[in-house]
């Protein structure tokens, strides 16, 4: 366990480093799920191509907020943001994005579970932080958790179409 920076925030240092584990946990799922978006993103094809890349490149734009949104309350709670390649590919909890397809509704199916991984973990995070005491980041994991399911609304809206 890393050791936290001296702050004068007032909540304990014992419930701050409980606090940062959980918001480094989901950071890292906010990494993979951003680097799984640019994965959908550039290999995407089919007839809807020019709408699917741009919706996933809206995604990515909405994940990478709650990238920097994350790292910036760990480092505000005194931690340290760990973001490199190799700490999210170990710490992720989202499965891993298939990368053998290209058309547009398979990678609608490849994001949508992806998505809703994300939305599971992050409102686990939202009761853990209520729990620990932390309003502040139980409301940034409501914040990002409505983006979420409003992304995941919009990704399946190409797969629920009739046929």
């Amino acid at each position: 366990m890393a050791r936290l920076h001296p702050t004068k925030n007032d909540i304990s240092a014992n419930r701050r480093q409980a606090v940062v584990d959980l918001l480094q946990a989901r950071l890292s799922d906010a990494l993979d799920m951003s680097a799984q978006t640019k994965q959908a993103h550039w290999n995407v094809k089919g007839p809807s191509f020019i709408a699917l890349h741009e919706l996933f490149d809206k995604i990515y734009t909405d994940v990478a907020t709650s990238v920097d949104d994350i790292a910036e309350r760990i480092v505000a709670l005194g931690g340290t943001a760990k973001g490199t390649i190799a700490v999210t590919a170990k710490q992720s909890n989202l499965p891993p994005y298939p990368l053998d397809i290209a058309d547009g509704l398979a990678h609608c199916q490849a994001m949508a579970t992806a998505l809703s991984s994300f939305g599971k973990q992050v409102r686990a995070a939202i009761d853990d932080a209520d729990e620990l005491g932390d309003k502040d980041t139980a409301d940034l994991f409501t914040g990002i958790s409505r983006g979420v399911d409003k992304n995941l609304w919009f990704v399946e809206a190409h797969i629920q179409a009739k046929k």
